[in-house]
């Protein structure tokens, strides 16, 4: 079986299927396979895996390095999220436009966030560990943030009240930001 790659409505971000096998015993699945991936056009090279375990309602994000910019490939290894991919690259013909997704263990699709996106997510299962690999290490000098529910976004959040660090709940709604604190869009 090959992974199968689906596009959003933000190029770059895709939803990925990887195949797995399952039995009696469970299953078995290829997070990544580096050969098959890039068959399928995901031809990114990674440099860092992250693993984050979080309780309901914990949302994490909006997310995102502007010197050192990472791609993200996102999976859930237990629970259930809904992640969300923002375009903040000015310039962009889909600048503040968003894509959400639920990922959860059990249907074990992923995500490809590009550079030049923020991230985030919120947990709606008991608890969930988040797994994602990164396409460049994580620079503490150079971490950014917006605001989860800014309305420039409008991004369709699947809780009302999530639990945020203070860090996220003082983050900037992107009308706030200075230019240089947001990506530039490279016309390809």
């Amino acid at each position: 079986m090959a992974i199968k790659i689906t596009p959003t409505k933000l190029p770059g971000v895709v939803i990925i299927e990887p195949p797995f096998f399952a039995d009696n015993r469970g299953f078995f699945m290829e997070t990544y396979h580096k050969k098959n991936y890039e068959s399928a056009g995901l031809k990114k090279f990674f440099v860092q895996d992250n693993l984050s375990h979080s309780r309901q309602n914990v949302l994490r994000g909006l997310h995102y390095q502007l010197r050192y910019p990472q791609g993200k490939l996102i999976y859930v290894v237990s629970g259930e999220i809904y992640d969300v991919a923002v375009d903040i690259r000015k310039g962009s013909p889909t600048f503040c436009q968003w894509e959400g997704v639920h990922l959860s263990a059990e249907n074990k699709k992923q995500i490809y966030i590009p550079e030049g996106f923020a991230h985030g997510f919120v947990v709606l299962s008991e608890t969930a560990y988040v797994a994602y690999k990164c396409t460049a290490l994580y620079a503490p000098g150079d971490e950014y943030g917006i605001f989860w529910n800014d309305p420039a976004i409008g991004i369709e959040w699947p809780v009302d009240k999530p639990i945020l660090s203070e860090k996220d709940s003082r983050n900037p709604k992107i009308k706030e930001m200075a230019d240089s604190n947001l990506p530039g869009y490279v016309y390809i």
